[in-house]
């Protein structure tokens, strides 16, 4: 079976993220989304709140199939969780040319760390690359729309954390 690890805060997910996971299922049999309780950042959701979110995103929103991707949360190096699954790609998303320094540099500090893994970068649809979770949460803050970036489980646990969403 070939696996791979769709690592990334997801707080929360959005539009980009679930091209990039679409676009994976297409290439790999099994995706594990593997979202992170780093704790040198500051979250808007817990980890529990995201692996909920994603879930539901996923799963009850779009109806994705649940045979091909799995939701996980991991507090170690990806390295390791691909050893666990048994992955040896890792996928990284791209937006625009500013993420690409810091991708490429994560690709190959991995890969100094275990050169079996491979790193592969896939870039969401072009009306998604400009969607970030910052801005997502910036623009429901401000009372803003945010329909035309991310599911309706995203928009409804968003709306329960912030009170002055329309």
């Amino acid at each position: 079976m070939n696996i791979a690890i769709y690592p990334g805060t997801f707080d929360p997910i959005t539009f980009g993220h679930i091209d990039v996971i679409k676009k994976s299922i297409k290439i790999f049999d099994k995706v594990i989304v593997a979202t992170t309780d780093n704790s040198n950042k500051n979250y808007h959701f817990s980890i529990d709140e995201r692996l909920n979110i994603i879930d539901n995103s996923l799963f009850k929103d779009l109806k994705l199939n649940k045979n091909q991707i799995k939701v996980v949360s991991f507090d170690d190096l990806t390295i390791d969780l691909c050893k666990k699954y048994k992955a040896n790609t890792i996928i990284r998303g791209l937006r625009a040319v500013s993420d690409f320094e810091y991708e490429f540099q994560l690709a190959g500090m991995n890969r100094k760390l275990n050169n079996n893994i491979e790193t592969i970068f896939l870039m969401s649809d072009v009306e998604n690359q400009i969607i970030s979770s910052k801005f997502v949460k910036e623009i429901v803050k401000l009372g803003g729309d945010i329909k035309k970036f991310t599911t309706k489980s995203t928009i409804k646990s968003l709306k329960a954390k912030t009170d002055n969403y329309e």
